[in-house]
């Protein structure tokens, strides 16, 4: 609708962009009334471009406040931003709504994504907006920016370096069977916790940041913890030899984890964690270390990377032998 319409009649599309989304432009959008952005890039500084999207039933469920679903839009991308060592600018937006996703929904979600802007320090640049038959898909490029030649890749790695990871590993998977009522958290919560990680990612951005020149590779946890390591490794051509008793896990994971070892597979290959694995050099400990206080986040070193590039990535148990394990990571083909 436009404005002084009907309240509760849906808006063709240019209104919908004029209602929902023109407050949450920068001035590198134009006011969302042109067909593209401009950006002036700061001097010394190369831009870094990210995307992701999510779908309906697949990244999210139906049943998951719109709110939510926005913030997580923007955070899985945020993720990648700060792996990358990257400020976030901004972001360009798609969005296919189901054709029965109702006004208050796109209203919320875009409440979503207003809140987000403001926590992160970034600005809607521009998009589009269509109604499919199908689910809903969002999709989001966000764009950053790094001291000029300090982006950090998944190669550069070397034999020897440590092996860091924020955070903690397996709640956004186990939050998802929470949600979806597959475990039965024995503590409220508990499982509150795990539902809140699974719809709201905290990717360590404010950290991200002070990894240019400092990590010598990393990337995102997203896919499962040990698929993505060895993702990693392939681009560096190294190794890893991780120790599982280094992995941190919350008190809520744990807790789970103590009725049931399967949840292990979770730890390995659960994916939906949004926390940077990155390796850097023995002599950058303290440094990592100071720089995730200033941030407020957690830091563990859960090994090392090694010469041993055929046997690629292993976990060892508290007794030193080789863990096996069934699932890497998810897969989407």
């Amino acid at each position: 609708m436009g404005r002084g319409g009907d309240a509760d009649a849906m808006p063709d599309e240019f209104s919908l962009i004029e209602r929902l989304f023109e407050p949450l432009a920068g001035p590198e959008g134009l006011g969302l009334r042109d067909d593209a952005a401009v950006l002036t890039p700061l001097p010394g500084r190369d831009l870094v471009l990210t995307k992701d999207a999510i779908a309906e039933g697949r990244h999210y469920l139906s049943s998951d406040p719109p709110d939510t679903v926005a913030k997580k839009l923007i955070r899985v991308n945020l993720s990648d931003l700060a792996a990358k060592g990257a400020t976030p600018r901004g972001y360009l937006l798609s969005c296919a709504w189901s054709a029965e996703t109702p006004l208050d929904w796109m209203e919320a979600f875009a409440g979503g994504l207003k809140d987000d802007q403001s926590k992160f320090g970034l600005s809607l640049w521009g998009g589009d907006t269509i109604r499919v038959s199908g689910p809903s898909v969002f999709s989001l490029t966000a764009i950053g920016d790094v001291p000029s030649g300090q982006m950090v890749t998944r190669a550069g790695a070397a034999a020897g370096d440590d092996l860091w990871v924020t955070g903690t590993i397996g709640d956004g998977a186990l939050g998802l069977l929470a949600a979806q009522g597959d475990y039965g958290a024995t503590e409220p919560e508990d499982r509150d916790y795990l539902i809140s990680r699974y719809r709201l990612p905290q990717p360590p951005v404010a950290f991200g940041g002070k990894l240019a020149g400092l990590a010598s590779a990393a990337l995102d946890v997203s896919d499962g913890l040990l698929g993505d390591l060895d993702h990693l490794c392939a681009a560096s051509q190294v190794g890893a030899r991780v120790d599982r008793s280094a992995i941190p896990l919350s008190q809520a994971f744990a807790t789970c984890l103590a009725s049931d070892e399967k949840y292990w597979e979770l730890v390995y290959g659960g994916g939906d964690d949004y926390q940077i694995l990155f390796a850097a050099s023995s002599k950058q400990r303290s440094t990592i270390e100071s720089h995730a206080g200033e941030a407020g986040i957690r830091v563990h070193r859960i090994g090392a990377l090694t010469d041993d590039h055929v046997n690629g990535v292993q976990v060892a148990g508290s007794d030193g032998q080789v863990q096996q394990f069934s699932r890497w990571g998810y897969r989407h083909f």
